[in-house]
C-alpha cells in the first residue's frame, strides 16, 4: 500500500521487511515527517503517542502502534494509517543541475 501527503511518500512494509531493515534503525523523537522550507508547515501526526519514528541509514521508517495514526498538514487532506510499519521518503525532482527534494 502506498500513500501520498503531498511531497511524502508512504508505504506499507511487511514484517518479514521490518525485520531485516530493524537491526540497523534508530529510534528518532518526535511525530514530525518533514519540514516545509518555504512554509515552514509540516508533515506531522496528529498524536505523537501513536507512532514511532526511526532512521536506519538514510531512509526514515514509522511505526504506527495505535489502532491508526492521522497525518496532517496545513495544506494536504488528512490521512490516516492502520496500525503497522511504514518506510517514508520524500518526492524528487529532476533539473539538470540535480536530482533534489520537492520544496513544499
Amino acid at each position: 500500500m502506498l500513500y501520498r501527503h503531498g511531497d511524502v511518500l508512504v508505504q506499507h512494509v511487511d514484517s518479514q521487511q521490518w525485520t531485516q531493515v530493524r537491526a540497523a534503525a534508530h529510534p528518532r523523537p518526535g511525530a514530525v515527517l518533514a519540514r516545509g522550507e518555504v512554509t515552514g508547515h509540516s508533515h506531522r501526526f496528529r498524536d505523537p503517542a501513536q507512532v514511532q519514528l526511526y532512521t536506519a541509514g538514510a531512509e526514515t521508517f514509522v511505526q504506527v502502534t495505535a489502532p491508526s495514526a492521522d497525518l496532517i498538514h496545513e495544506e494536504h487532506a488528512t490521512i490516516t494509517l492502520p496500525q503497522g510499519t511504514y518506510r517514508v521518503w520524500m518526492q524528487r525532482e529532476y533539473s539538470p543541475e540535480a536530482i533534489r527534494r520537492v520544496i513544499d
